[in-house]
């Protein structure tokens, strides 16, 4: 995290500390709701469409769950889709009658948008993409799914966790109807929250499948939701992480998200150019158009065997196994993959660290 992050985050419970937590989400009511507006600034969308939840699966999850589900309905995905969302197609399926389908991939590994099209009939009820998957540096082309599922009329959720304070966001240019993300990874903020974007035109697309008085005006006969995003969240949650997540927005739109891209992809192209030069060492990431995630594997060892070796010499990496994105992971053949993520404030020289490294493996 930053230090106007961390900052934030130590201001708030210092306070809360002194003087208890109602008391310090009154005294900081005015910052909390500014963080709305920049969460807005940050992908393009009104503050009233922003919902804050306690993550961004939990945020995806309020959405899929609260979309209405019929027996035979089709919702149409991607290979790359994460294991936990694999999870809920599946309860989807025993509960609803569910089918998923899987539009194929492009020869260089993106979603076929013309697939897509292709499959879309009738009982089509929803169009689901990850803008980058959690198993490699992909960037799928979402602004044209998008298009798609506009002209033919079908509700569009992007999972843009890998995203969101990596490359630029704009949910009107994306025509997404929903959109959800994380307050950590390329955004740097607090662990423990996430947000969703719902255009307001398709709010009513959805009926939260839980609701509590913060969400709705109740009274002991009725209840009525808010009339925007927020209807989606829940009173309690970490009110500092809160404020810490409006810090890292406003210090990635003050950097400049334009600038935190172009750096990321030139350093994350650097990294898969020496990578791919080692011997043993097999770049695995697809896409034409690639992100901070580098992903590769070692002969003769497992990415969890790297991934502990790299941090005896303090360099920071993680994994991604077959349970991470099964569909493309078991099309591949691959049951682990190292996965090395630059960001902006990396250098050239930390690469040529962990290169050397690999090569010792």
């Amino acid at each position: 995290m930053p230090a106007p992050v961390v900052d934030a985050i130590a201001s708030f419970l210092e306070y809360e500390m002194l003087h208890g937590g109602y008391e310090a989400q009154v005294a900081h009511a005015e910052q909390l709701a500014g963080v709305y507006s920049s969460i807005g600034s940050l992908v393009g969308a009104d503050r009233s469409e922003v919902a804050i939840m306690d993550s961004a699966t939990r945020a995806w999850d309020m959405v899929l769950y609260s979309l209405p589900h019929r027996s035979g309905d089709r919702i149409l995905t991607t290979t790359s889709e994460y294991g936990s969302n694999w999870a809920a197609y599946m309860q989807l399926g025993q509960r609803f009658g569910i089918e998923t389908v899987v539009v194929p991939d492009t020869a260089s590994g993106e979603i076929d948008v013309e697939a897509l099209e292709a499959l879309i009939d009738d009982r089509t009820a929803l169009i689901t993409l990850n803008h980058m998957p959690t198993n490699g540096g992909l960037v799928n082309p979402a602004a044209a799914v998008g298009a798609v599922a506009e002209r033919n009329g079908v509700p569009f959720l992007l999972d843009a966790c890998q995203t969101v304070g990596q490359l630029p966001i704009d949910v009107d240019e994306i025509r997404c109807d929903f959109l959800t993300a994380t307050s950590r990874k390329f955004l740097r903020g607090p662990r423990g929250l996430g947000f969703a974007y719902v255009r307001s035109s398709s709010l009513d697309l959805l009926d939260p499948v839980f609701v509590d008085n913060h969400a709705s005006a109740v009274t002991d006969t009725s209840f009525e939701f808010q009339s925007g995003a927020r209807r989606l969240e829940t009173w309690e949650k970490s009110y500092s992480n809160i404020v810490g997540l409006g810090a890292a927005v406003d210090y990635a739109i003050r950097t400049g998200i334009d600038d935190i891209w172009l750096r990321i992809h030139d350093l994350a192209s650097y990294a898969r150019e020496e990578l791919s030069g080692v011997d043993g060492v097999d770049v695995v990431d697809l896409g034409t158009e690639k992100g901070g995630i580098v992903t590769f594997t070692v002969a003769g060892t497992t990415a969890v065997d790297v991934k502990q070796t790299l941090a005896s010499r303090r360099i920071n990496v993680s994994y991604a196994t077959v349970n991470s994105a099964p569909v493309d992971m078991r099309s591949r053949d691959l049951d682990q993959v190292v996965r090395a993520s630059v960001h902006a404030y990396n250098l050239e020289s930390e690469i040529d660290l962990l290169v050397e490294a690999v090569g010792d493996l």
